[in-house]
């Protein structure tokens, strides 16, 4: 008996791929990721540069703010005897073209006093800071006049000079208030035993402050202070130019009168006198001095009526000082906003310090010739006091 099997239908294959509305849901899914991808490496990106800018603000503020303050804790060693602090003293490095002494106001009239710190304020732009030190190692060496002087290139000393060598530097200075002080540097050492002992400053063989203009006449009542070799002394002034911290120095060869860079993206520095306001029975540095009164400028602080006078720069306790450091980059802003990395302006010495008096500084941050705008970087604030310890560290003066 014959069967019949069925027949299979052919079944018809049908075509593989993607539908429109699945290729659009993927384009967008796509987009929505690629997006997101973006923004995560956008925004790690800018944490990345802020993060790598507060570190090279942090080390630039931080050596700037060492450097300064390692010259304030040093300052006015060798500098610190009444006689010395405080006078209007010329000097002439390199017949003028070196280092020049830091201007101040005494009364109205413009000295160049010899003093732990001269601080030339500029109001919100950036401070001059000028820290001088002495080299001697045998403290400050002194002797009087023995007749007085009137012009020339020796003065005639009555005592043996101990300590007083070829090339030292030496400043000749009255007893009696309203003498100026004078600079130069010994062009021999003294003869030990010399029954008319002086000391000569001739120009010539390489003795940067001869030039010979810078001796006033002095009186019988004078010293002559040796304040230690030429080469070690240490006056330097710091400054701020196009964003870089200068130094100038007598002991930093091709600094002294351009200055060299020290520090980058340094764009303020800021500094205050700490003076001691007490009436003068109880001004006894021996006993200590404190800072009853924060200044930019020079005050009155012995009240005698005169803001700069020799006794005011001799009340000087402490200094404070601030750096302000930028980072390299700036920040960018978001699309058709401006810069707010940081929206407000820099504000320092904002915080009381005990019963002292004080005035904050806003300060102007802002470097020539950067079109950015000083909005779109980030900074860091460095401030710390530091003690004039040489102040309180002095001799007695000598008698009238």
């Amino acid at each position: 008996m014959k069967r019949n099997f069925p027949v299979p239908r052919r079944v018809r294959s049908h075509a593989g791929g993607f539908s429109v509305v699945e290729l659009m849901v993927s384009v967008v899914i796509g987009l929505l990721a690629l997006m997101f991808a973006t923004r995560m490496i956008t925004g790690g990106e800018k944490t990345k540069q802020a993060a790598l800018g507060g570190s090279d603000a942090m080390q630039n503020g931080m050596l700037a703010m060492f450097s300064i303050t390692g010259d304030v804790a040093q300052s006015g060693f060798g500098l610190n005897d009444p006689l010395l602090a405080g006078c209007d003293t010329t000097m002439a490095d390199k017949g003028g073209d070196g280092y020049h002494l830091a201007p101040s106001k005494r009364g109205t009239v413009t000295i160049t006093p010899l003093s732990p710190v001269i601080i030339e304020s500029n109001g919100e732009k950036p401070d001059v800071i000028s820290l001088y030190s002495g080299a001697s190692v045998t403290g400050t060496p002194s002797v009087r006049l023995r007749m007085p002087f009137t012009g020339g290139t020796s003065v005639a000393i009555a005592g043996e000079p101990y300590g007083f060598a070829d090339n030292d530097v030496i400043v000749i200075a009255p007893e009696q208030a309203g003498t100026k002080c004078s600079l130069v540097q010994l062009s021999e050492k003294p003869l030990p035993g010399a029954p008319n002992p002086v000391l000569r400053f001739e120009s010539g063989g390489g003795r940067r402050f001869n030039s010979g203009a810078a001796v006033n006449n002095f009186p019988l009542q004078s010293r002559v202070f040796n304040i230690g070799p030429a080469k070690n002394l240490t006056f330097h002034t710091w400054s701020v130019k196009d964003g870089f911290l200068q130094l100038s120095a007598t002991d930093l060869a091709g600094s002294e009168k351009a200055g060299s860079t020290v520090a980058d993206n340094i764009v303020s520095i800021k500094a205050q006198y700490g003076f001691d306001t007490r009436t003068e029975a109880k001004f006894l540095p021996q006993d200590g001095i404190k800072v009853n009164v924060w200044s930019s400028t020079m005050i009155d602080a012995d009240g005698n009526g005169e803001a700069g006078s020799p006794v005011d720069f001799q009340r000087i306790a402490a200094v404070r000082v601030a750096v302000v450091a930028r980072s390299k980059a700036p920040e960018r802003p978001e699309p058709g906003q401006a810069c707010a990395a940081t929206p407000n302006q820099i504000e320092v010495f904002k915080t009381k310090q005990s019963d002292d008096t004080y005035t904050s500084v806003k300060l102007d941050v802002a470097v020539v010739g950067d079109t950015t705008g000083w909005k779109c970087y980030r900074y860091r604030t460095f401030e710390t006091i530091v003690p004039v310890r040489n102040s309180a560290w002095r001799p007695t003066a000598w008698d009238k």
